[in-house]
């Protein structure tokens, strides 16, 4: 019988090449914006009409991998290792994705870490809306339902249904949207939706005004509107417990060349932008969707005794210890220090005894002191670290606590001394009874 033949040259090479994506594209800590996104399309004309976005991207150093939503060849996991660090889905009207990719393969994506921009419209869906759903975001039913507003229209010759809006409502967060003021409008044409009261992680990035709401402009309306005023959401964010993030728009418009480009004036108002806001507002939220702000990292988590600089293996009770950790927080080129004033630390067994907040030397590092409580035990230091925009850090360390040693106790404990007090009592009354019983007549 003869031997297998060993592999060829040609065969060690395509194995290489088959696993080389996931050894240049893995997410990286030290750099986050080092990533590959895969850009499912309906159609392949998008990558002209909404150029602009994608350009922005590819400027900021991502590497777009375009393909149509149906293509058989999608995979986005290969020999248990993900190909891509984010997924931008621009196809609304996809019944069903291509090759593996499915509802679950979506969500598998979200919940090991990776971010998701997802785009609707009129033709949404019923796999687009359950993509939503599951992050917390519901479009309304009704599936020919669009956002009008006859108060907060963008003023237009061509659009006179009042579908296309000019919001102005924007989250409140400088993390989220950047620091420079969003002055024009964003021009919005789409679907709405509202936010799962049971969801706490999704938030509006963009409302509708309190003069809108959700129906078909072709048709009379028969009953009032399930979806009106501030509670229809047109953009939604959301930051998992993972730190992934979603970004879910009911408008694929509102990333398009067109609209990017378009001036923009709101009804009843005099002012009038030679530029919308969408260009403005997309980039500096898809900014904070790709982590390159808003993005925390903890480093040289120490504890010791005061005084001293070695982490010892276990606290005594009473020990007065020290403890410091290092955060930074990524520019987008760079980790800068993270200055804040509201991180704080645990001295956590079942329940905190001890919690502290904690100092900061303005360069990313924060300290504090405190003295183990009077309760041995395994304690653990905890920072759990939450704030709008910004990743979640999560960070603990375990230390043993014992009591005083035999020979450790003082040797007359100032608490004890009316017990001193009430012995010594006693045998000097002892004493003067006996003398009186013994020798008294």
């Amino acid at each position: 019988m003869a031997a297998p033949k060993p592999p060829t040259i040609a065969l060690l090479l395509l194995n290489l090449i088959s696993i080389l994506p996931l050894l240049v594209s893995s997410f990286s800590h030290d750099n986050p914006t080092d990533r590959r996104i895969l850009v499912l399309l309906d159609d392949l004309s998008l990558k002209s009409s909404h150029s602009l976005f994608f350009s922005s991207l590819k400027s900021r150093g991502f590497d777009l991998d375009f393909k149509l939503a149906d293509d058989p060849a999608i995979a986005v996991k290969r020999y248990g290792h993900y190909l891509y660090d984010s997924l931008i889905l621009f196809s609304p009207s996809t019944e069903r994705f291509g090759g593996s990719l499915d509802l679950e393969g979506v969500l598998d994506f979200v919940d090991s870490g990776h971010d998701l921009i997802l785009a609707a419209d009129s033709s949404a869906s019923d796999l687009i809306r359950s993509i939503a759903a599951e992050c917390g975001v519901d479009f309304d039913e009704d599936p020919s339902a669009v956002v009008i507003d006859h108060t907060g229209y963008a003023v237009s010759e061509t659009e006179g249904d009042h579908s296309l809006i000019a919001a102005d409502d924007f989250i409140q967060s400088d993390v989220i949207l950047g620091n420079k003021k969003i002055e024009a409008p964003v021009l919005f044409k789409g679907i709405g939706h509202s936010l799962n009261a049971g969801n706490s992680l999704v938030l509006k990035a963009l409302s509708a005004s309190s003069s809108s709401y959700s129906t078909n402009p072709n048709s009379k309306l028969s009953s009032p509107p399930s979806l009106t005023g501030t509670a229809i959401s047109l953009v939604s964010v959301v930051q998992a417990r993972n730190n992934a993030r979603i970004m879910i728009s009911g408008s694929l418009d509102l990333f398009s060349n067109r609209l990017f480009r378009s001036g923009v004036q709101k009804s009843g108002s005099i002012n009038k932008y030679e530029k919308s806001g969408n260009e403005q507002f997309v980039t500096e939220l898809s900014k904070w969707i790709f982590h390159e702000r808003g993005h925390l990292k903890a480093l040289n988590l120490k504890h010791n005794k005061v005084g001293e600089t070695e982490e010892p293996s276990m606290y005594r009770i009473n020990d007065d210890l020290e403890f410091s950790v290092e955060i930074f927080e990524w520019s987008g080129s760079s980790w800068v220090p993270y200055v804040a004033k509201d991180v704080q630390v645990q001295f956590y067994m079942m329940s905190p005894y001890v919690l502290k907040t904690l100092s900061t030397n303005q360069k990313g590092l924060y300290h504090t002191s405190f003295k183990v409580p009077d309760v041995y035990g395994v304690f653990q230091f905890k920072v759990e670290y939450h704030s709008l925009g910004y990743t979640t850090l999560t960070l603990s360390k375990q230390i043993p606590v014992r009591p005083f040693k035999h020979n450790e106790y003082e040797r007359f404990i100032t608490t004890a001394f009316p017990y001193y007090g009430a012995s010594f009592s006693m045998m000097a009354g002892f004493f003067v009874f006996s003398a009186v019983y013994l020798y008294n007549k």
